[in-house]
C-alpha cells in the first residue's frame, strides 16, 4: 500500500492512497498528514493497514497533475521541521564497499592496508545480521539536518555554493514517529536521494560530515508494512536535453545489505536524544550504487531518476546551485 502527502486544490494538505498503475490518487478523508494518521494509529494501538481499511476514500485524483503542479510533499513531514531527524548508514549493502573503498584508498596502500571504509564493512558482515533478540555491530552513522533539508520528487535538491560537488546516493529510507511514551514506531518506507558532496569526503575521511551537510529528497510514495528481503531498482541521470547520460541498477532489502533492518534501527534509537515524543525521523539505509563513483560529474540542470517498482513512481529531481553567500557574525 502507497501513501503519499500533497496539497490538494483547496490549499489545505492532503494524504492520499497511491495507485501507482492507474496514476491516481484517492484522497483520505478527515487526514491532513502522514503524521497525523501515525499518531492516531500510535493513540488507538493498531496499524497503519488496520485504519486505512476504514478511512473513506475521496474522488480519483491524477498524480501526473498533483506533481506537475508543484504540489506533491514528502511522505512524511512534522508540522516543526526542527523536530524532524534526517539520519544515515553507510557501508552496510554488499555492493557498496568497492565504491567507498576506492574513493578512500590511498594509491600507495593498494593492496596492502585496509580502509577504514574496508575495516567497518567487514564489521558488518560479520556481525551486522545477529539472531533474534541480540545486538548486533554498530554500523557506520551520519547526521544530514532537518526536515528543512528534505525535498519532495518534482522539487530541486540545490547545492552550496561552496560545495566541490553534488552527487547522488540511490537509497531505501526509513520513517518514523515517537510515540508519547517514547517508543519509535516506524510508519513505513520510501526511496530517497541521500545527496552528498562525494568530492570533499574524497579528500579527507574526516570530511565526512561535512559532505554529508545537505539537501536530500524521499519519496515520492512512502510504502506501508516491512521492507520486502529483495528490492531492485534502477538510477538514472538525465542531461539538460532529457537523455539518459549515467544508468545503474541497484539492489537493497536484507537479502542485499550486510545488516539488518532492525539492528540498523537498533543503533540509531538506542540513544535517548532519538525516543523523544513526538519527532519525525527519516533513517536513509545506505547505497550500493553511485553516479560519482562511475567518474560522473553531475552538472545544474541535469536530474535524476531513482526507481522501483516496489515503491510506485520514480523520485525524480534535478541539480541547483544556491547562490554564494557572506555568512556575518555579531559579537552581541
Amino acid at each position: 500500500m502507497l501513501l503519499i502527502q500533497f496539497v490538494h486544490d483547496s490549499g489545505a494538505q492532503r494524504v492520499g492512497l497511491l495507485d501507482a498503475e492507474r496514476g491516481q490518487v484517492r484522497p483520505l478523508r478527515g487526514v491532513a498528514s502522514t503524521y497525523a494518521l501515525a499518531l492516531r494509529a500510535i493513540e488507538q494501538q493498531r496499524s497503519i493497514d488496520q485504519l486505512l481499511s476504514e478511512l473513506e476514500l475521496g474522488e480519483p485524483l491524477r498524480y501526473e497533475a498533483i506533481v506537475g503542479e508543484g504540489r506533491l510533499l514528502p511522505p512524511l513531514t512534522h508540522p516543526d521541521p526542527a523536530h524532524c531527524y534526517v539520519t544515515g548508514t553507510g557501508l552496510t549493502h554488499l555492493g557498496s564497499a568497492a565504491s567507498r573503498d576506492a574513493m578512500h584508498k590511498k594509491l600507495k596502500e593498494a593492496t596492502e592496508t585496509l580502509t577504514d571504509s574496508m575495516k567497518m564493512f567487514r564489521l558488518g558482515l560479520e556481525g551486522g545480521k545477529p539472531l533474534a533478540g541480540q545486538v548486533g555491530v554498530a554500523p557506520e552513522w551520519f547526521y544530514k539536518g532537518d526536515g528543512s533539508i528534505v525535498r519532495a520528487s518534482g522539487q530541486p535538491i540545490e547545492m552550496p555554493a561552496f560545495a566541490a560537488d553534488g552527487g547522488e546516493e540511490a537509497e531505501v529510507v526509513g520513517l518514523y514517529v515517537v510515540g508519547p511514551d517514547g517508543t519509535p514506531y516506524r510508519v513505513g518506507f520510501a526511496l530517497g536521494n541521500e545527496f552528498s558532496d562525494h568530492v570533499i569526503e574524497q579528500q579527507n575521511y574526516l570530511y565526512l560530515a561535512h559532505s554529508k551537510l545537505r539537501a536530500c529528497s524521499v519519496g515520492p510514495a512512502l510504502r506501508v508494512g516491512p521492507l520486502p528481503a529483495h528490492v531492485e531498482g534502477e538510477s538514472r541521470l538525465r542531461a539538460g536535453d532529457g537523455s539518459v547520460r549515467w544508468k545503474k541498477p541497484f539492489l537493497s532489502g536484507e537479502a542485499n545489505m550486510s545488516h539488518t533492518v532492525a539492528n540498523l534501527e537498533h543503533h540509531h534509537f538506542k540513544y535517548k536524544l532519538f525516543r523523544r515524543p513526538g519527532d519525525v525521523h527519516l533513517h536513509f539505509f545506505g547505497a550500493a550504487v553511485l553516479s560519482f563513483a562511475d567518474g560522473v560529474s553531475v552538472a545544474p540542470g541535469e536530474s535524476w531518476e531513482i526507481e522501483s517498482p516496489e515503491f510506485g513512481p520514480a523520485l525524480v529531481n534535478s541539480l541547483a546551485v544556491e547562490p554564494a553567500q557572506a555568512v556575518e557574525l555579531r559579537t552581541l
